[in-house]
């Protein structure tokens, strides 16, 4: 059986599922677009991991009436540099904003989006696609049910994978994994997020109800070393790492583990565009990734509602470089350079004070606090 439609969205996440509203918001047909995802809604709908957006993506999800109802505002966000005084506050009041951003359940967003998708939207899932083949006027899509989707336009927006396949890409390996877990403190501050850089990566604490959201960022070694040890032990290292700025870190989740790396690569084919992690897999650092994914999303939408031609994805390409380019660049400086040297080298304690140095000079600070909060604009 083969579905006929002018768009097909491949993945069925919050960015693609995004993009599905605000294609309908500029008045494409809904019954001409195609989402094809791996997993059962069931599956995705019930998926606890925690993700971090930003007050300009509260805008966008906000426009197509699919923001979440349990989510936790960050209204400061503490940056210091381990083992340095310096550090800097960006507080979303010098802004005039409620905050600077929000964490919630990956699965309580696509809940959201779920509700505000359209009806008569082709859904194909689960299902994934097998093979694709691109012809003049339209691209045929092979699923692995064994049906056929023709498009005259295919968005990847499947989660990004981080590999060295594709020779043109942006790729780096930081040598480094991310610990992920939810920790309560003795003495939490409300609202406040904290960025803690160490000689081995960034350690990121986020707001999420009465505890936070843990993304510890540190060598391979260390991760296998920390991953072994028992909650006590853990909870230990990670006051060592973090300090007593919450108090005591008291009770931890489970721990899951990751590799980070930067895979950001250009589109190859004219009637097949990507978006989101599928163009640009970053470092979890100032938590950016699906931030840049919804504004993809967002000029996309924009763009296909004027036509469906390779020249359009052409433009949208030219478009986003400006903001993709200096969102990458940002998380991958911030990676890699405040790793760069021990918690005491003289270089990391210059780094340090240049935190503290922030609060001084308001332009630098507001631009650092509007990438985070809206990207390149």
């Amino acid at each position: 059986m083969q579905t006929s439609v002018d768009i097909a969205i491949v993945g069925g996440g919050p960015v693609g599922l995004s993009l599905v509203a605000m294609l309908v918001a500029q008045g494409i047909d809904s019954g001409k677009i195609a989402v094809i995802d791996a997993k059962p809604l069931t599956v995705a709908a019930t998926d606890p991991r925690s993700i971090a957006l930003s007050f300009g993506s509260r805008e966008l999800l906000s426009t197509i009436s699919a923001w979440p109802s349990n989510v936790t505002p960050i209204t400061q966000i503490h940056v210091s540099r381990r083992g340095s005084f310096g550090r800097t506050l960006i507080d979303s009041h010098d802004y005039q904003l409620p905050a600077l951003g929000y964490v919630c359940r990956y699965g309580d967003l696509v809940r959201a989006l779920d509700i505000a998708t359209p009806a008569g939207l082709s859904v194909l899932r689960p299902a994934s696609v097998n093979h694709l083949k691109q012809f003049d006027e339209h691209v045929l899509l092979t699923l692995s049910d064994g049906g056929e989707v023709s498009a005259s336009i295919v968005v990847q927006a499947e989660g990004g994978v981080f590999s060295e396949q594709t020779p043109k890409a942006q790729h780096r390996d930081y040598a480094q994994i991310a610990i992920t877990a939810e920790v309560h403190a003795a003495a939490p501050a409300p609202g406040r997020a904290f960025e803690r850089f160490t000689s081995e990566g960034p350690l990121a604490l986020l707001p999420q109800q009465d505890g936070y959201v843990m993304v510890w960022c540190v060598a391979p070694n260390t991760a296998e070393r920390l991953m072994a040890m028992d909650d006590e032990n853990f909870l230990a290292a990670l006051q060592d790492a973090f300090g007593q700025r919450i108090g005591k870190f008291t009770t931890i989740g489970q721990r899951h583990h990751y590799p980070l790396g930067l895979n950001a690569q250009p589109k190859t084919q004219d009637r097949i565009i990507a978006i989101g992690n599928a163009a640009q897999t970053l470092h979890p650092v100032a938590g950016q990734g699906l931030n840049l994914g919804l504004r993809d999303a967002a000029v996309l939408a924009k763009m296909l509602a004027r036509d469906f031609s390779p020249t359009t994805l052409t433009d949208f390409e030219k478009s986003r470089q400006p903001d993709r380019a200096t969102t990458i660049r940002l998380t991958d400086v911030m990676a890699r350079v405040f790793a760069s040297g021990s918690d005491r080298s003289a270089s990391q304690q210059l780094l340090g004070f240049s935190l503290g140095l922030l609060d001084f000079v308001p332009p630098a600070k507001r631009a650092l606090a509007e990438q985070m909060m809206y990207g390149w604009r």
